[in-house]
């Protein structure tokens, strides 16, 4: 008599983690960027992009909206990895720049680091090439009234 499978321990972890990854790719926002959403483990996020020219402000470096988006985004989907029925929205984000980004691979890095009802604040970093940091922040995100099924990028 064969035993059926059991399921392993996170299928519905992982199964919400690929989701909001489908969800990241599928924001038409991120069709103006060369970047790719992993969803590493609860609470973790890491993003990788690639800085390129046409995001140089005049002085030649990576303009700050690229600081903040590649954060924002890393901060809040770690934190969204803990929260299965909602979309979250940002409140508040802090951000530090450490050094000028020129044109390679980056990567940001969101981690959750408390709240699990209403509020989540998580803390982001971008890491450059040579594995320098670039810069650190803070985000705070909220439950949104709409439901992550309701979305056409979800695929939970």
């Amino acid at each position: 008599m064969t035993r059926p499978k059991a399921e392993p321990k996170h299928a519905g972890a992982d199964a919400h983690y690929r989701a909001l990854e489908s969800l990241y790719r599928q924001a038409p926002v991120n069709g103006l960027f060369d970047s790719s959403l992993e969803i590493v483990e609860e609470g973790f996020a890491r993003i990788r992009f690639q800085v390129d020219e046409c995001h140089y402000h005049a002085a030649g470096a990576a303009h700050g909206t690229l600081y903040f988006k590649m954060m924002d985004d890393a901060a809040f989907y770690a934190c969204n990895s803990l929260v299965t029925d909602r979309f979250l929205l940002t409140t508040a984000f802090n951000l530090n720049f450490t050094r000028p980004l020129k044109a390679g691979e980056v990567v940001a890095e969101g981690r959750w680091v408390s709240g699990r009802r209403r509020v989540f604040v998580a803390e982001a970093r971008l890491i450059d090439g040579t594995g320098e940091e670039a810069a650190r922040g803070t985000g705070t995100f909220m439950r949104s009234h709409i439901p992550l099924t309701s979305l056409a990028g979800y695929q939970g």
